[in-house]
């Protein structure tokens, strides 16, 4: 599980609404009609932008992006020194066994190709075109979420405008002109609300799952082809480190 969106999320909400009840009471700040158009103009204009399919599939990405464990490069390389003991000792054959114990579904569509007796480049192809393919899928929820924090505030001054409007057409009562003017300001608050706490930060999270999710299975491609190749776990251990910070390098993975 992702602690730390869901502290920040709790925690941007949490000092925000605290801040409101301080400053007078958060009742004032609580518009039906301009969440219907922040929230419904925003969730339109993603509709339209993006197949609905897509954006159904979001859901499941930020699902996984909060509840996924995310796994460490140390333990996945120690692992690796794992299997290419049992390779040397038991040959290819036997990590059809350990597949099954394997959680990382990468890893073990890879580690079923080498048992399989599949090529090096052959499993060089399939490898890239599931990167790629896990790639793909996460680009598609960072512009959704992009999206969302750009049509957002877009919306929050269409809601702000349409206020404007309605105060300026009923400017005779001069009491009523405070009232409509900080409704009509609401809309521009919860834009920005939604942009700043969630959307663009969702997509800058997404973003740096990728990148992570890219160098394991980079890891994962080199472990494998080393496992191909019958190669010395000590051998496979320092070429796997190449991956990892200067000084996490120097950690001895061979043992916890």
């Amino acid at each position: 599980m992702d602690i730390a969106t869901i502290v920040g999320i709790l925690a941007g909400i949490g000092l925000i609404g605290t801040s409101l009840v301080m400053g007078g009471g958060i009742g004032g700040f609580i518009d039906i009609p301009s969440i219907m158009i922040v929230g419904g103009g925003t969730l339109a204009a993603t509709l339209i932008n993006f197949p609905l399919k897509q954006v159904l599939s979001v859901l499941k990405v930020t699902k996984k992006l909060i509840l996924a464990k995310e796994e460490d490069p140390i333990d996945l390389i120690r692992q690796f020194i794992q299997l290419a003991v049992i390779v040397r000792k038991d040959g290819q054959l036997a990590l059809e066994n350990e597949a099954k114990n394997v959680t990382n579904p990468f890893l073990q569509k890879g580690l079923m190709l080498v048992a399989d007796g599949v090529d090096a480049e052959e499993l060089n192809s399939i490898l890239q075109l599931q990167n790629l393919a896990v790639q793909q899928r996460h680009k598609v929820g960072q512009e959704v979420f992009k999206a969302m924090g750009k049509w957002s505030p877009a919306f929050g001054m269409i809601g702000t405008l349409i206020g404007l409007v309605q105060m300026l057409s009923t400017m005779e009562d001069p009491k009523t002109i405070g009232p409509k003017m900080a409704i009509a300001l609401i809309t521009t608050f919860y834009g920005a609300l939604i942009a700043n706490l969630f959307a663009l930060p969702m997509a800058g999270k997404l973003k740096q799952r990728t990148e992570q999710e890219i160098l394991l299975n980079m890891v994962i491609a080199e472990g494998l082809k080393g496992l191909q190749l019958g190669m010395n776990p000590r051998l496979l251990e320092d070429k796997l480190k190449s991956f990892l910070m200067t000084e996490q390098q120097k950690m001895e993975l061979g043992k916890k």
